[in-house]
């Protein structure tokens, strides 16, 4: 699906949400580098006054959501704080869509794709991945549960585009938020072949998409699928020949984290027939994230 292609630079004029958080804070600099004018939105997203406001002040041609409650440090969060999650992954997403409808405005929304896990028709290591117009099976935690309720509604919304993102990893591995940063801290991890996407290669192609008016629900991941425990070879091939680490069972995760998390492989085919030059997640993961990050070696 996508709208009249909105050509040059100078048509553009993007306004988007998340400032202070991961995904937000890098599109600001891709928008930079590509001179395309943007805003950060000061309204709130539960407010919908405020979003109005933000609206009618910029006058933009796209609009981003890059906020959103992910929970710190982790979807646990969630958990016990309900109705905040709900306020904002649901409510505030439903208010900017709304007013993005109101005035003919495609939304770029980064979902999440965790609201899917291998079951008997995608089992693991079936390279059967879930497709876009799959219902979703991943209820296990209250973050998950309210990204797909929140899903279901927006498809109602024409003007909207959904990215469902996985296990985000980028270059920058000093991010907490990095999956890679995230599992290279742990204790133990778990080793599970899931689809992820890497930020570094994905993002610049989320506003093309935007730049194309593509709407609708995207599976937003690198085709293929990644374990734990290769990334962690990668790793210590690439970054730190001394890193260990320890695997630990499904069952001894959840001893230790409060609510249930997703495992599962994502279709990338809609994604990479409109994006051919999308690299597959382990070439991805080799170009964007580990060359950059090479130790490089001293001769003696």
């Amino acid at each position: 699906m996508g709208a009249e292609a909105n050509g040059s630079s100078s048509s553009l004029n993007f306004l988007i949400y998340g400032r202070t958080g991961w995904i937000g804070g890098i599109l600001g600099k891709l928008c930079e580098a590509q001179g395309i004018p943007y805003t950060y939105g000061s309204g709130r997203l539960e407010d919908r006054r405020s979003l109005i406001s933000d609206l009618d002040s910029v006058k933009p041609s796209h609009v981003f959501n890059a906020a959103g409650v992910t929970g710190r440090p982790n979807v646990d969060w969630c958990e016990s704080h309900k109705v905040e999650t709900v306020r904002t992954n649901v409510v505030g997403t439903l208010n900017l869509a709304d007013v993005c409808k109101e005035r003919g405005l495609v939304l770029i929304n980064y979902a999440t794709g965790c609201i899917f896990e291998y079951d008997s028709g995608h089992p693991l290591g079936s390279g059967l991945g879930f497709k876009e117009e799959d219902t979703p099976n991943f209820t296990g935690s209250f973050y998950s549960k309210t990204k797909a309720m929140v899903e279901e509604l927006l498809k109602n919304y024409e003007n909207v585009c959904t990215l469902r993102v996985r296990m985000p990893i980028s270059s920058d591995l000093s991010n907490p938020r990095n999956f890679i940063t995230k599992i290279t801290k742990y204790e133990k991890v778990v080793d599970i072949p899931n689809s992820m996407t890497i930020l570094d290669e994905l993002l610049p192609i989320s506003l093309e998409m935007a730049k194309r008016n593509l709407t609708g629900i995207w599976n937003f991941t690198n085709p293929g699928v990644v374990s734990h425990n290769e990334i962690l070879e990668m790793y210590k091939e690439f970054v730190d020949p001394s890193f260990t680490w320890k695997n630990f069972t499904l069952e001894e995760q959840a001893k230790v984290i409060v609510a249930p998390r997703s495992n599962n492989e994502l279709d990338a085919t809609k994604l990479k027939t409109e994006f051919p030059e999308m690299l597959s997640i382990k070439e991805s993961l080799v170009k964007f994230v580990f060359e950059p990050n090479k130790k490089t070696e001293i001769k003696g």
